[in-house]
């Protein structure tokens, strides 16, 4: 990778820090305790490395062929790495991603639910879950509906489940700080404490709103490189 493209990477990682802590400042949050998912999604693996040299270690992926193809390389040459399953999760790739995550955001069904508390019985372990809220009411996207999630968040947790937080994508013709209203308002109904929302364009929006988790990609590694089938 040119050493130009290099360093592109390098002062964006530094500049999207920068501007949360500053929005920690700004919004009164707890210095420190926003986590930074870097999307490494359709990212080549020489960009995920730059940033992992800088010694960041907590990452994103959407899908779980992509993330079983380099993730467990990288743990193996890098320690301490967190990653998390911020795409929607087929039943049959539910194994691999409680194997491979330390976190899934995605928790969107009842099926699923119960597919994860099975599995989480047979391997012993459980990574943390959030539940995802079609804050939107979007039909083409996933995501249980705002006015079904604490009920369904009480399933989950009466099957022992670890489910820390919700997640939300907010539309895109919409203002996104209405969403990120709604869903700590959920949050609260269901005695939770953690929010995954906010991503490049609008994550210090997210952080006023108490976002513990953002989903920072392309604002850090550059536009996502495209595979041939895509």
């Amino acid at each position: 990778m040119a050493a130009l493209f290099i360093f592109d990477i390098l002062m964006a990682l530094k500049d999207i820090k920068k501007r949360i802590h500053q929005a920690e400042v700004n919004f009164s949050r707890p210095i420190g305790t926003t986590k930074l998912i870097a999307v490494s999604k359709v990212q080549p693996n020489d960009r995920i490395e730059t940033v992992l040299d800088q010694g960041h270690r907590i990452f994103g992926e959407n899908r779980i062929q992509e993330a079983q193809s380099k993730w467990p390389a990288f743990k193996e040459k890098y320690e301490d790495i967190e990653l998390h399953i911020i795409g929607p999760l087929q039943s049959n790739k539910t194994r691999v991603a409680m194997q491979l995550a330390d976190s899934i955001h995605t928790l969107d069904r009842p099926k699923l639910a119960k597919n994860v508390a099975r599995l989480a019985q047979d391997l012993g372990k459980c990574p943390e879950l959030f539940v995802q809220v079609n804050t939107g009411d979007e039909p083409q996207k996933s995501g249980v509906l705002p006015k079904e999630t604490e009920l369904f968040v009480k399933e989950c947790l009466n099957m022992d489940l670890p489910v820390k937080g919700l997640m939300c994508i907010p539309p895109l013709n919409e203002e996104a700080s209405l969403h990120f209203a709604l869903l700590k308002k959920i949050s609260e109904n269901c005695g939770l404490s953690q929010l995954s929302m906010g991503m490049s364009g609008d994550f210090e929006k997210a952080i006023s709103f108490g976002a513990t988790h953002i989903r920072v990609g392309s604002a850090i590694f550059g536009e996502r490189v495209k595979s041939p089938e895509q």
